[in-house]
């Protein structure tokens, strides 16, 4: 049986759900599930992209060794049968092992908004990321950040 576009929102939407636990938790099997293997992420803490979940999730152990506690809260996603966009809020506390953007940790909360746009493969997987930077693309554009 075809997929009917609303089986596909919901599909896509319900994914998302389910991605907010993997990223939170860092579960690697869940990711699997999630993420196309193929696919490919651009991030500031590579100079090449990072496939998979394998690849997504180091991203988020590496951000865990600076916020030991960092949390994604999904607040908002509009979807499609193809993409989904969602709205994080995402916070943490600066008490880690590891520096930040040059900085040492300092016990210091943060609380952001952040934006990301994903794109679903034919087997409904995530098979593309693609981030609002907003205020950290200038940071990083005038090597404020790495």
């Amino acid at each position: 049986m075809k997929a009917t576009m609303s089986t596909l929102v919901a599909r896509n939407r319900e994914t998302l759900g389910l991605f907010e636990k993997c990223i939170n938790t860092n579960d690697l099997e869940l990711g699997r599930k999630l993420i196309a293997e193929t696919a490919a992420f651009k991030t500031p803490v590579s100079p090449t992209p990072l496939y998979g979940a394998e690849g997504y999730l180091s991203v988020v152990g590496l951000m865990r060794k600076s916020f030991p506690d960092v949390q994604w809260k999904l607040v908002d996603m509009v979807a499609d049968e193809r993409t989904v966009a969602v709205q994080w809020e995402c916070s943490g506390t600066f008490n880690g092992e590891a520096p930040f953007a040059g900085l040492q940790p300092n016990g210091r909360k943060f609380t952001t908004t952040v934006m990301n746009f994903y794109s679903f493969d034919l087997d409904g997987k995530i098979c593309k990321d693609v981030a609002a930077t907003g205020i950290a693309g200038i940071l990083q554009g005038i090597g404020a950040l790495p």
